[in-house]
């Protein structure tokens, strides 16, 4: 089982949402994509500081991408 649930992410990126405006995820299918896509951001930048020196990673992107999106310290921004 997956902690936080998608149901915890999506409550958490949706809380700022006025009401009345249309939520920002409205999927599984959003998060995934969301949190797949800063973890490749997160390696992108792990590869580009390796070049410099070694830079390892103590957990996977894809944890790091869940934890910063409900911890909310990185946003999702619809169309």
């Amino acid at each position: 089982m997956l902690h936080p649930s998608y149901t915890d992410l999506m409550n958490i990126v949706n809380s700022k949402v006025e009401p009345g405006e249309q939520p920002v995820v409205q999927s599984r299918y959003s998060i995934v994509i969301a949190t797949a896509k800063r973890a490749r951001q997160l390696i992108a930048k792990v590869n580009q500081m390796s070049d410099e020196y070694y830079f390892p990673l103590d957990k996977k992107p894809l944890s790091v991408a869940i934890n910063e999106l409900y911890e909310g310290k990185i946003k999702i921004i619809g169309e």
